[in-house]
C-alpha cells in the first residue's frame, strides 16, 4: 500500500471486529481464513452453495451464507449493511463485482474493499464507490518479478513511486564491517532500520553494529539508491 491509501486506512475503526467477505474463490478464502485466524468475526458469502459449504467445513469463517449480492435488497435483508468493512472478492465477473459494490455503497456500508482484475475494472469500481481497490494477482506478479531479478531483496514495501523500505541479504562486501564503516547514509543515501540477529531483528542498530554476510538488514531510501547496493 502507498500514500494514496492513507485516507482509507485512517478512517477504519480500531475496534472493528466484524468483516464480511463476498466471493469465495482463492482470494476470498484466503482473506476469510486470515481474518478468522486473527480472531475476527467473519461472514463469508457466495452465490454457490458448494463454496459456502466448504467454508463451513473448513471452519475458516464465523458464519457463511449463500446469497446473490447483485439483488438490490439482498444486502439489506442479510444484514450485510450493518458491517463496517466488506471485502468484495469477486474478481473475474465484472458485472457481479461492480453491481455488488454499488449495492453495498447504496446500502450505506462505510468501507468497501474490492478486488479488480484490470485497469478498466478498477476505474468502474471506483466510479460506483469502492473505497479501496486491490490487484492481488498483479501485486504477486510484481513481487515474483522482483524476487527473480533481485533475489537478495527479501521484501519490499513501496512508500511512494520513488521510495521504499526493503529487507535485503547482507552482501559479502559488507561482511564484518560496522554500519559506521559502510557510511550507508553518505555513500548510498540509505538509513538502516534493523539488522537480523539469529531469528530476531535488532531495531535501530547502533553505528558500531557489525554486519554478517547472509544475514538480513532493513533499509529505507530512494529506489535508485537501493538499486546501487552491491546485491
Amino acid at each position: 500500500m502507498n500514500l494514496s491509501s492513507l485516507g482509507f486506512f485512517r478512517s477504519l475503526r480500531n475496534n472493528n471486529k466484524q468483516f464480511a467477505v463476498i466471493g469465495l474463490g482463492r482470494f476470498g478464502m484466503a482473506v476469510c481464513s486470515t481474518l478468522h485466524g486473527l480472531g475476527y468475526e467473519v461472514l463469508a458469502i457466495d452465490s454457490e452453495e458448494k463454496k459456502v459449504s466448504q467454508v463451513l467445513s473448513d471452519r475458516i469463517a464465523s458464519h457463511a451464507i449463500e446469497l446473490d449480492t447483485t439483488e438490490p435488497g439482498a444486502v439489506q435483508e442479510a444484514g450485510i449493511a450493518e458491517f463496517d468493512t466488506v471485502i468484495v472478492a469477486i474478481g473475474n465477473y465484472l458485472a457481479q463485482s461492480i453491481i455488488t459494490t454499488l449495492n453495498l455503497k447504496e446500502a450505506g456500508v462505510p468501507h468497501v474493499v474490492a478486488k479488480a482484475s484490470s485497469e478498466i475494472h478498477m476505474k468502474l469500481l471506483k466510479k460506483v464507490g469502492a473505497d479501496l481497490v486491490v490487484f492481488p494477482e498483479r501485486e504477486m506478479g510484481c513481487e515474483l518479478a522482483r524476487s527473480l531479478t533481485k533475489p537478495r531483496i527479501l521484501d519490499q514495501f513501496e512508500l511512494d513511486p520513488e521510495h521504499s523500505i526493503v529487507e535485503v541479504i547482507v552482501p559479502e562486501q559488507f561482511d564484518g564491517k560496522t554500519i559506521a564503516d559502510l557510511q550507508l547514509r553518505n555513500r548510498y543515501g540509505l538509513n538502516v532500520l534493523a539488522v537480523s540477529s539469529g531469528d530476531k531483528f535488532e531495531i535501530n542498530p547502533p553505528p558500531n553494529q557489525r554486519l554478517q554476510k547472509g544475514s538480513a538488514m532493513v533499509v529505507i531510501g530512494d529506489n535508485k539508491d537501493i538499486a546501487r547496493l552491491p546485491l
